[in-house]
C-alpha cells in the first residue's frame, strides 16, 4: 500500500493531506447555506452598470488615491435594498483596501 502524506486538522484529527476533514466539510456546508449568491444579493447586471458608471466618475480609492476597482458600501447594507442603491453609501476603493482594511472594519462592527 502506498504511503499518503498526512496532516493534522484544526480539530485535531489526522487526515490525508489532500482531503478535507469532516469538520471542514460541515463548516463549508453551513457557510454555503448562510450566504446567498452574489446575484441573489443584488450584484446583477443592473449593479454592474451602476458600478461602472460610479467608477467612471470616482476613479480613485478614497483611502490611498490609487485607481479604484471596487464600489464599496460604507455602511453594510445587509440585504436592505434602499441602503444597497443609496449612492451616498458608496465609496470607491482599490482592491487592497477593500479586501483588507475595509473587511477588518466590518468584522469589528
Amino acid at each position: 500500500m502506498a504511503w499518503k502524506p498526512r496532516r493534522v486538522c484544526r480539530c485535531g484529527k489526522i487526515i490525508s493531506a489532500t482531503d478535507l476533514c469532516e469538520c471542514q466539510i460541515r463548516q463549508k456546508a453551513e457557510a454555503d447555506q448562510r450566504r446567498p449568491s452574489a446575484n441573489d444579493r443584488g450584484y446583477d447586471s443592473k449593479w454592474k452598470q451602476a458600478r461602472r458608471s460610479f467608477l467612471d466618475k470616482h476613479s480613485h480609492c478614497v483611502m490611498c488615491g490609487k485607481p479604484a476597482v471596487v464600489v464599496d458600501h460604507k455602511t453594510p447594507h445587509r440585504g436592505d435594498k434602499a441602503k444597497f442603491w443609496d449612492k451616498g453609501n458608496w465609496q470607491p476603493l482599490c482592491a487592497h483596501h477593500h479586501n483588507s482594511s475595509k473587511q477588518s472594519q466590518e468584522r469589528q462592527q
